[in-house]
């Protein structure tokens, strides 16, 4: 077993509040409109958004290596717009990796925008870590999802405001 991280930076020109808004606060029903051909659906299962609540991502067969995902939020602070969560169950969970996370922090940019941080933290079953190609693909389906849901927010100057 080894622990990894990977890490990203995306500045949008979108505010925080709104991205805070539309991701953390909302993705379970704005994700699978954006994404269909992903995204079946996000289903609540436990709570209500704040901190233990359980939701579990069901995907397309355009997803080769699991069909859903259960995680758990595990931190919210809104204050500082930052978002923590676990895949608790499915995904790579019991495949590749014991245990996954990720943070979410939006931050003001004097420009209006915001820069999100994305931090993702894992265990490995194996004693190896992914390679740097897996670790990218990791990375990319997060950016991916963040700028549908930055497309989203741009097109539409009054959602989420």
């Amino acid at each position: 077993m080894v622990a990894g991280v990977v890490n990203n930076e995306i500045v949008s020109v979108v505010s925080p509040a709104r991205l805070w808004k539309a991701i953390v606060k909302d993705s379970h029903n704005l994700m699978p409109k954006l994404m269909p051909d992903i995204i079946l659906s996000i289903v609540v299962l436990e709570g209500s958004g704040g901190v233990g609540t359980i939701r579990q991502s069901n995907f397309t067969n355009v997803i080769k290596d699991f069909s859903y995902w259960k995680d758990r939020i595990d931190a919210v602070d809104e204050e500082n717009r930052m978002f923590k969560y676990s895949v608790i169950e499915g995904g790579l969970i019991g495949k590749k990796v014991k245990s996954t996370s990720f943070e979410l922090k939006f931050e003001a940019r004097a420009d209006g925008g915001s820069t999100c941080k994305l931090n993702g933290e894992y265990e490995t079953i194996e004693d190896s870590l992914p390679t740097e190609a897996e670790s990218k693909k990791m990375m990319e389906s997060m950016v991916a999802m963040f700028k549908a849901i930055e497309g989203y927010l741009v097109a539409n100057p009054d959602a989420y405001a």
